[in-house]
């Protein structure tokens, strides 16, 4: 996704938060929480430092608030995304583990495939290629586990130097 998209759906999703949900024939409005989902997801697709670590810490507020495992896990991930953009590759590490952990709880494995792709991309920032090549690999295995093509050819690339 491009910049200029990012922008367009930020300004969109943004415009829809602090607005009360009210019943509709077809369920409710989104919440807040699945604004900030969206937002943090985003973020962390596009690479938005700034962005995330708006996003991320709104985000795990409500979820904690709400015991959402799932959005809890998204903020820790998201987080994770920005403090290795931060060069804090420790500190993203620690968050990606608990985002891991967390969609592991929840047998989530698209969710655990896109976090062992961070948990990656992290290695690679600290120069840890066995590390990395682990990661993708287990990434691959659990996009394939639900025949995730598109991420399964993602972390393939990354496995052959992509």
């Amino acid at each position: 996704m491009a910049e200029g998209e990012f922008a367009l759906v930020r300004a969109n999703l943004e415009g829809a938060l602090d607005k009360p949900g009210q019943p509709v024939s077809w369920g409710t409005m989104a919440h807040d929480h699945d604004v900030y989902v969206m937002l943090a997801d985003v973020a962390v697709e596009v690479r938005d430092e700034e962005a995330l670590r708006t996003y991320a810490p709104r985000l795990e507020a409500l979820a904690l608030r709400d015991n959402h495992p799932l959005y809890l896990a998204i903020a820790q991930r998201a987080d994770g995304v920005a403090r290795g953009l931060g060069g804090d590759y420790a500190g993203a590490e620690a968050r990606l583990q608990a985002a891991l952990a967390g969609f592991d709880r929840l047998g989530a494995a698209w969710q655990i495939g896109r976090t062992l792709m961070e948990l990656g991309e992290i290695e690679l920032a600290r120069s840890e290629e066995d590390a990395a090549r682990r990661y993708f690999g287990q990434a691959q295995r659990a996009f394939e586990s639900i025949q995730a093509r598109p991420g399964a050819e993602r972390a393939r690339a990354k496995l052959s130097g992509g």
